[in-house]
């Protein structure tokens, strides 16, 4: 009478000219299979509820023991004769779920803040779950996240991340039946909103102050007070994009975006600032970041400008852009040519047929601007 298999008897199993198998007569489905060079592995055979004969590969004999290799076994032929996988498929770590999202969603989307979700998730989340099972991912886990970004960088940066792990988790229980994304209202770090924000005189003499001796983010910030652009397509400057002879700054259009500042005459205090970078190698931008691509030190610059700064009220740095759009007001320039300067699409009718440039109207605008600007810095 054959007696159970044994790690002992798997050893002696002897190679043949062709491959062959032997049964485990301790578990029914369960077989060692012998290749002709010797090597030996596990296997489990069972069918499914449609008949069909499933082989699985368990291991190499000489990497487990039999006892193992029939715990393994068990669950295999339980679950293909119940009509399941072999195998409970692995599940998705979180860094898999990130790159499905960037394609489907971000690349797709053509979303204009694709380099800026690129790199909080570089910086602060994925080198903490890139490996995690997504869906076991808790509530606790996000707050300690977000808790780590508030203390090492400031509570809008971990806003950002939040919105950011947000739009993943939204987007993934749109593809799966039961999943409920745990995160919920009142996880955001900022609790009293800035939109109305505009800086006062003195804020603004303390802020350009603490700019000029704050190299290239400072000159990025004294920049978007003097355009009324956006820091970010401040900081995307090319030198492409910039004449020098003319003093134009073309503000280039992204897909997807409504409408730019267009090509705008700057002053002369804008360009003695545009003028003072240095270009860098072959990095085609202005305010010249790391490699090839633009300054990206927001966060570390802004810590910075607050700390000489201390006493004055919270503020962003689109609060800048508000503030200039005030003061153009504040100077006598025309609404609609303060909106064309900003690069706010102008609806209506007006909108849709009037196509002129405005050109000298923005440079105009724009003087005035940094003519009012100019006194606030030095007063008489």
């Amino acid at each position: 009478m054959r007696r159970a298999m044994t790690d002992k008897g798997v050893a002696a199993l002897k190679p043949r000219a062709q491959r062959y198998a032997v049964t485990d007569l301790e578990l029914r489905g369960h077989w060692i299979r012998v290749q002709p060079t010797g090597a030996k592995s596990y296997w489990a055979v069972a069918r499914n509820p449609d008949g069909r004969q499933v082989w699985t590969h368990i291991g190499p004999a000489d990497a487990m023991p039999i006892d193992d290799a029939r715990d393994v076994a068990r669950r295999i032929l339980s679950r293909v004769r119940s009509g399941l996988p072999a195998v409970e498929p692995k599940a998705e770590t979180f860094g898999a779920v990130v790159e499905n999202w960037r394609k489907r969603h971000v690349e797709a989307n053509g979303l204009r803040s694709a380099s800026e979700i690129n790199r909080l998730l570089n910086v602060h989340v994925l080198p903490i779950w890139k490996d995690r099972e997504f869906t076991l991912i808790r509530r606790s886990h996000v707050a300690a996240l977000l808790d780590k970004v508030e203390d090492e960088h400031s509570a809008r940066q971990a806003d950002y991340v939040l919105n950011v792990v947000r739009s993943i988790m939204n987007w993934f229980a749109t593809r799966h039946d039961d999943y409920n994304p745990p995160i919920v209202r009142g996880m955001k770090r900022q609790k009293v909103a800035s939109r109305a924000r505009v800086l006062d005189d003195n804020e603004i003499r303390a802020v350009w102050k603490a700019a000029e001796a704050n190299g290239t983010f400072g000159a990025i910030l004294r920049l978007c007070l003097l355009t009324a652009q956006r820091s970010r397509k401040v900081a995307g400057m090319k030198w492409v994009d910039f004449n020098d002879e003319a003093g134009e700054w073309n503000v280039p259009k992204e897909p997807r975006e409504k409408d730019t500042g267009g090509t705008l005459v700057l002053p002369e205090a804008a360009l003695a600032i545009v003028r003072a970078q240095n270009l860098i190698g072959d990095n085609p931008y202005v305010f010249a970041g790391r490699g090839e691509g633009p300054y990206k030190g927001f966060s570390a610059g802004k810590v910075a400008i607050d700390a000489k700064l201390p006493g004055m009220k919270a503020w962003t740095i689109h609060d800048l852009r508000r503030t200039a759009r005030s003061l153009m007001s504040r100077a006598e320039v025309r609404p609609d040519i303060a909106e064309r300067v900003m690069g706010h699409a102008i609806g209506g009718v007006e909108g849709i047929y009037d196509r002129h440039a405005y050109r000298d109207q923005k440079a105009d605008a724009l003087a005035r601007l940094a003519s009012l600007v100019n006194g606030i810095v030095n007063p008489r």
